[in-house]
């Protein structure tokens, strides 16, 4: 049966992914990988995009629209379908996830990890990055969160797995997308995925790469830049139909999931695969 990881790497241009990561060029020149450029919603700004990516529904449809806004999903996304068709999911990644869908607030004494298969994702190691500033990013080293999301990989039988790294977009607003301290730390995740995207293919995983929005020479993302707007969609999957230059919309990466899963879309999800 087929498994699906989705790599959501925040806050990654899709010029800054063609340029800085050398393992995902080097994958899509070799013919491993396919690669799209995907044309993120709006606003574009990162809680409402993890929702629009779950749930295939734009900002203007499911209606969170900032961070400060964040709450439990309404909508059926990614993880209650595949939760409802007796399928099981996982997730390394910023704990605005379990906020979103982990079923309550998140409090990082009670949630930081998961192993539960009553929770609505079962299993789930989540980090805060509580009081991040320039100074003091309050990132999770890229290894260890591959490192994570291998070793639930290879314990667990699952059929969704999200790994979410939060550090392009952190260096972004400290430094502007034009720093080299923001180029430099997408090659840092790039070198991660490069020692944890062959094991998962090994397991018989398809990866799918993407991010939710972009950054811009401010450090800021929200508006309508094509750098905030254009992000990268890479696959290393044999089932992707898609013309090499068409422009992919963000809101078809939910059922897509579900399609390559055997696992019917809900009626939301007006989109469909490439």
């Amino acid at each position: 049966m087929r498994k699906i990881c989705l790599v959501l790497i925040d806050g990654l241009r899709n010029d800054t992914a063609r340029t800085e990561c050398g393992f995902l060029a080097a994958s899509i020149e070799a013919g491993r990988a396919r690669a799209w450029v995907m044309r993120a919603c709006l606003p574009t700004i990162s809680a409402p995009l993890y929702e629009t990516i779950h749930s295939g529904l734009a900002p203007v449809d499911h209606g969170l629209f900032s961070n400060e806004a964040i709450r439990p999903s309404p909508h059926p996304n990614v993880f209650s379908v595949l939760k409802g068709a007796g399928r099981s999911t996982a997730v390394v990644a910023h704990s605005y996830f379990h906020t979103l869908y982990g079923g309550s607030p998140f409090d990082p004494f009670e949630h930081v990890e998961i192993n539960d298969p009553e929770a609505p994702i079962p299993i789930a190691r989540y980090y805060s990055m509580e009081g991040y500033n320039k100074a003091n990013p309050a990132l999770p080293s890229e290894v260890d969160l591959c490192a994570q999301a291998w070793q639930i990989a290879n314990s667990a039988s699952l059929d969704y797995l999200l790994l979410h790294s939060s550090s392009c977009d952190t260096l972004g607003h400290g430094y502007s997308a034009d720093s080299p301290e923001y180029r430099i730390q997408a090659w840092k995740v790039d070198n991660a995925l490069s020692r944890l995207i062959p094991r998962l293919k090994s397991l018989g995983y398809d990866v799918l790469v993407t991010a939710d929005h972009g950054m811009n020479a401010d450090g800021h993302h929200a508006g309508d830049e094509p750098c905030l707007r254009n992000v990268p969609f890479i696959v290393f999957s044999d089932t992707f139909k898609a013309k090499p230059d068409e422009v992919l919309d963000q809101r078809i990466i939910a059922p897509t999931i579900l399609d390559l899963l055997g696992v019917e879309p809900p009626r939301s999800m007006t989109l469909r695969s490439p």
